[in-house]
C-alpha cells in the first residue's frame, strides 16, 4: 500500500509539473518585450479596445504587473485594429512601431510613436510604412550601425506573402530607399510575426505560420537562416520550434530578451486548449537554447507561477484601475469615482444596442462577477459579458425593474425582467459555467441571491471575436445627462 500511495504522489508530482501556466494571463496577443532600467516591459496587442496597446512591467519575466497603455487616446490618423506593437530603443529614446488601419481608407499601416520612457508618455509620429494593402507586425533589427524596420506584406493580396526589410533613417522615424525581400511564402501557410537575432555568422529569423485567430487556429514558431541578412534564408528541416501541445495551442508571434542572467528569452501568445478564444491569446515564455555549435536552436516552454487570479475593484481612490478598458469605436465613456464609488456615463452610438462597457479581461471561461448599483434611474446599470456592440449580455435594473438582456447577431432580446422595489443597493451576479451556459443572479440587504428565470437555456459561444475575447465588467445604457454609481466588482474563477 505505502509502494502505492508512493508512486500515485510521484505520478501527481510529475503530473504538476507539466503543466505550463502563461506568464501574462489573459488576451496579451502579439507581445514585445525589453529590458530597461533593471526590469523587464512588454506591450502586446489592444485591438478594438481602449486604451491602446497594455503595457506590463517585470522584474524576472514570470510575474508581471500591468503599469499603463501606449495611448491613452487613439492617434488622429487611426480608426482601429491596434496590432503588433514593437519595441525599439536607441538615442536614450523608446520607440514604438505599431500596426492600425488608417482612417481615410482602411488600410493597416505601421506607424510610430515616440518616449523618453518604456511604459508612458508617447507621443505618435505618425505613418512610417504604408505599403500596398496591408503592412503589418514591424520589427527592427540592428545591424552593426545600420537599423532595419522589417514587415509583412502581400497578406491581403493574391500572390506570396513576405517579410519585407527597409533601412531605418538614423532618427527611427522614416524608411530609406527601397524594401527588399527577406523570406517568401510560396504556398500561402502564413508568414508573419518575425523576430531576428544573429548567432556564430547566421542571422536567424523566427516566425510564425498559419491561421493565427480564433477557435480555428493552427499557429505555430519557425525559423529560417542565412549568412547574410538579406538572405537567401535557408527553412529549418524540423520546423516548427513551438506548437501545439497538451495545454496550449497557436503559438506565435514573439520577441526575445536577454535577461540578467545572461539566457535569452521568447515572449510570445498562444491560446489555452481549455478556455480557448474565451481567454485569448495568453502571454507565455520560452527559453532559448542552441544544442550543437553552428547549429539550430531550441525554444522550451517555461511556466508562470500559479496564481489566484480572482479580481477585486475596489473604488476608494480617484485614480481609475488601469485594467479597465472600452469598445472605442462604439462608446466613449466618462468615469469618475469618489467616496467609495465609481460614476459610469458618457455617449453611445446610435447603433450600438449594447451600450458602454467598463471591462476587464478574464482569464478563463469559467467565472462569477458580481457588482452592487446604488442609484436609481431609467438608464440600465449593471454587470456585462461583451465581445462587441453587436454581441453582448448582461444583468442589470432599469427604473424597479431586474433585466437581463442579450444582442446576437445585432438584435436585442429582453431575456427575463423581474419587478422590485429599489428602496436599497441591488447586487447582481453572472455565472459562467463549464458548458459556457450563463445563469444570472440579484439580490438586496440581507436577502439571499434569487436566480432571473429563462425559458431557455443561455450560452456565451457567439461572443468571441475573431482576434479577441471578450470582456467582463460594468454596463450603463443611457442618455447622457444619466448615469450608473457602482461600489463593488467582483471577479472568481
Amino acid at each position: 500500500m505505502a509502494i502505492t500511495i508512493n508512486l500515485l504522489l510521484i505520478a501527481n508530482i510529475l503530473y504538476a509539473q507539466t503543466v505550463i501556466e502563461p506568464v501574462i494571463a489573459g488576451d496579451f496577443a502579439d507581445p514585445s518585450v525589453i529590458r530597461a532600467n533593471n526590469q523587464y516591459y512588454a506591450v502586446g496587442t489592444s485591438s478594438e479596445w481602449a486604451p491602446h496597446f497594455p503595457v506590463y512591467t517585470s522584474k524576472d519575466l514570470l510575474n508581471w504587473k500591468q503599469s499603463g497603455y501606449i495611448f491613452e487616446r487613439a492617434p488622429e490618423w487611426t480608426s482601429g485594429s491596434f496590432w503588433a506593437p514593437e519595441y525599439d530603443y536607441h538615442d536614450n529614446t523608446y520607440f514604438i512601431y505599431y500596426t492600425a488601419r488608417r482612417k481615410k481608407d482602411n488600410v493597416s499601416c505601421i506607424g510610430v510613436a515616440t518616449s523618453k520612457y518604456p511604459d508612458r508618455d508617447f507621443v505618435d509620429q505618425g505613418v512610417i510604412i504604408d505599403y500596398g494593402r496591408e503592412a503589418i507586425d514591424a520589427f527592427v533589427y540592428l545591424d552593426g550601425s545600420t537599423r532595419y524596420i522589417t514587415f509583412k506584406a502581400y497578406g491581403l493580396d493574391k500572390r506570396p506573402i513576405e517579410i519585407l526589410a527597409y533601412k531605418l533613417a538614423k532618427n527611427g522615424l522614416k524608411t530609406t530607399g527601397e524594401p527588399f525581400s527577406l523570406l517568401k511564402d510560396d504556398q500561402r501557410i502564413g508568414l508573419e510575426g518575425q523576430s531576428i537575432m544573429k548567432k556564430d555568422g547566421y542571422y536567424y529569423l523566427f516566425y510564425s505560420a498559419g491561421n493565427c485567430c480564433g477557435a480555428q487556429c493552427d499557429y505555430n514558431v519557425r525559423v529560417a537562416r542565412s549568412k547574410s541578412f538579406a538572405g537567401p534564408y535557408e527553412l529549418y528541416a524540423a520546423n516548427p520550434l513551438l506548437m501545439e501541445n497538451e495545454y496550449w495551442k497557436c503559438s506565435g508571434h514573439g520577441t526575445f530578451v536577454k535577461a540578467a542572467n545572461g539566457k535569452d528569452y521568447y515572449l510570445y501568445h498562444a491560446y489555452n486548449k481549455k478556455t480557448n478564444v474565451f481567454s485569448g491569446r495568453q502571454g507565455m515564455l520560452a527559453q532559448l537554447s542552441w544544442p550543437e555549435k553552428n547549429g539550430w536552436p531550441v525554444l522550451k516552454e517555461q511556466s508562470g507561477p500559479t496564481l489566484n487570479q480572482d479580481l477585486k475593484i475596489t473604488f476608494t481612490s480617484p485614480e481609475i484601475d488601469k485594467r479597465w478598458q472600452w469598445d472605442f469605436r462604439n462608446s466613449m465613456p466618462a468615469i469618475k469615482q469618489q467616496n467609495g464609488q465609481l460614476h459610469l456615463s458618457g455617449s453611445i452610438n446610435k447603433d450600438n444596442l449594447s451600450g458602454i462597457a467598463l471591462t476587464v479581461r478574464p482569464v478563463s471561461a469559467v467565472f462569477e462577477a458580481a457588482t452592487t448599483v446604488t442609484n436609481t434611474n431609467s438608464a440600465l446599470k449593471g454587470l456585462v459579458y461583451y465581445g462587441d456592440a453587436g454581441a453582448a449580455l448582461g444583468i442589470g435594473i432599469i427604473g424597479n425593474e431586474i433585466e437581463f438582456w442579450k444582442v446576437e447577431n445585432k438584435i436585442r432580446t429582453v431575456l427575463s425582467k423581474i419587478k422590485i422595489p429599489f428602496n436599497s443597493p441591488v447586487e447582481l451576479k453572472m455565472k459562467i459555467e463549464d458548458d459556457l451556459s450563463v445563469m444570472a443572479f440579484f439580490k438586496q440587504e440581507n436577502q439571499g441571491w434569487q436566480n432571473v428565470p429563462v425559458n431557455e437555456k443561455i450560452t456565451v459561444n457567439f461572443l468571441p471575436q475573431w482576434d479577441r475575447s471578450p470582456r467582463i465588467g460594468l454596463l450603463f445604457k443611457g442618455s447622457v445627462n444619466q448615469g450608473a454609481d457602482f461600489s463593488a466588482f467582483e471577479l472568481k474563477y
